[in-house]
């Protein structure tokens, strides 16, 4: 009877097997429709420019929102997903996306744009991206990393496919009818939602549905009505929602880390500085190309090249950063492909060709190939497992600021100067300094704690360091992955 039953638990467990694939394809999908699609907003941005009469900062302001909000409204989705699961999130997530880009078409202003397609399929991307993400740690634990692997090639794929589909539809029937066709590709989320069934456990509990008991503050709001009161003091009612408040905050943004933990509070510094300048070439690069004499297709066709490489760097940087050799030294790596991306603008400040705009591209393709592999794992570096989803809730919230105010700040710069190489100045500007701030600032944190270390005796407890390697060892499958996940990429 103990092996039937051992039997049936085991064969009620769809980890690593079955359906998991057919998830691990839709997350795949969603990747590309949701991170990948604002990097087909360049291609529109002359005419949405000529018929809006609106000028660089303005124009700039749409992307930059729709970005800011995918990556900043991590915390929103977890809550969401702790609420009603996944599968719920990535549909609702499908539908707002969908609903926005029908909405843009019929836009009669730059502002109704920050709106629909900047506010409402921002927040559906990150809605379908985030808790298709997570739900995949559900269905994936022995082959949790490789799933996650995977499912980042379609941001890759995004990237390549998008703006050649933008430029042949906007070629053809105008950027009103290519967003009302882009608000029908954007409900295929749905689809790749409804793939998303809840995990089951062999009692039958879906691990997706959290237990009241565990939602932040319901205990702390019990609490006072346990003694037997009828109704609690007013003033006990209000302290109390102030501490489920403030634990709420402590889940989902991690303060407390950041004023501890010198590594993270560094790393998070410069991550949020780098991201003033880290999405403008995706933003102008095409305006720009076009304004220097390059034709349309062969413009839209640079942000391609760009997705295309990274396909086959990425994959092989996050091997590469998970050698042993490099254990302890992802964030130096981290800095090197910062610089480089920095770097990587001067060829477009010496020539606009399109040959030299091609070797610019296949260059800050494999930095941004770096930069998307150790982001997230850089940061595992940093703070420990148990805490990651709070510091990278806080983390994204951050960079998401610094995303939004980007490049509209340097589209206003270009309008009073009308140089388009002001940003590419800008982005150099904030992209080397990041990475000079983090690599020297970890090198004297580094020596620091060597010092520490030698004064020293007892090293019983390796945690209390500030920047040290955290150990990745893989769940056991009866350990359910953390319900709530925040993750974005670059």
């Amino acid at each position: 009877m103990s092996q039937r039953g051992a039997a049936a638990r085991e064969a009620a467990k769809p980890q690593d097997r079955g359906w998991a694939w057919m998830v691990l394809l839709a997350a795949v999908l969603l990747q590309g429709l949701t991170l990948g699609f604002p990097s087909c907003i360049g291609v529109f941005f002359t005419d949405l420019q000529h018929d809006f009469q609106a000028s660089n900062s303005e124009t700039s302001w749409f992307p930059s929102i729709m970005v800011a909000v995918l990556h900043g409204g991590g915390p929103l989705c977890s809550v969401l997903v702790k609420r009603f699961g996944c599968r719920f999130a990535v549909m609702l997530g499908g539908l707002l996306s969908g609903v926005g880009m029908v909405s843009s078409s019929f836009c009669k202003s730059i502002s109704q744009l920050y709106l629909t397609a900047g506010l409402i399929t921002g927040l559906g991307s990150c809605f379908s991206f985030q808790a298709g993400v997570t739900v995949l740690g559900y269905y994936f634990v022995r082959w949790r990393s490789l799933a996650n692997a995977m499912a980042s090639t379609g941001v890759s794929l995004g990237f390549t496919l998008w703006p050649l589909l933008s430029q042949y539809l906007l070629d053809e029937m105008g950027w009103r009818n290519t967003f009302l066709i882009f608000g029908g590709i954007l409900l295929n989320c749905c689809v790749c939602g409804a793939i998303m069934r809840p995990v089951q456990l062999a009692s039958g509990s879906p691990l997706q549905s959290p237990k009241p008991a565990e939602e932040p503050g319901r205990r702390a709001e019990g609490a006072p009505l346990s003694n037997g009161a009828s109704s609690p003091h007013p003033e006990l009612q209000q302290q109390t929602r102030r501490t489920a408040c403030f634990q709420m905050l402590q889940k989902y943004l991690a303060f407390d880390i950041f004023c501890q933990n010198k590594g993270y509070q560094i790393y998070t510094i410069g991550v949020t500085w780098m991201m003033m300048g880290f999405a403008l070439p995706h933003v102008y690069l095409v305006p720009y190309a076009i304004q220097n004499g390059v034709e349309e297709r062969r413009a839209a066709l640079l942000i391609s090249v760009i997705g295309f490489i990274n396909i086959f760097i990425r994959p092989l940087t996050g091997l590469l950063s998970g050698h042993r050799v490099f254990t302890g030294r992802r964030i130096y790596l981290f800095s090197l492909a910062v610089l480089l991306c920095g770097l990587s603008n001067f060829i477009c400040i010496i020539s606009a060709a399109f040959s030299m705009l091609i070797i610019y591209c296949v260059i800050l393709s494999i930095a941004m190939s770096g930069i998307g592999a150790l982001t997230f794992q850089v940061l595992m570096d940093v703070v420990e497992m148990d805490r990651f989803s709070s510091a990278l809730g806080l983390f994204t919230v951050l960079e998401s600021i610094t995303l939004l105010i980007g490049p509209p700040l340097t589209g206003l710069l270009v309008d009073l100067t009308s140089d388009f190489h002001y940003v590419f100045y800008n982005s150099s500007f904030f992209l080397i300094s990041a990475a000079l701030f983090m690599g020297l600032s970890f090198c004297a944190l580094e020596k620091k704690n060597k010092l520490k270390d030698a004064s020293k005796v007892s090293l019983d407890n390796p945690s209390r360091y500030q920047y040290n390697e955290m150990p990745t060892e893989p769940q056991s499958e009866s350990q359910p992955p953390p319900a709530v996940v925040y993750i974005t990429s670059i």
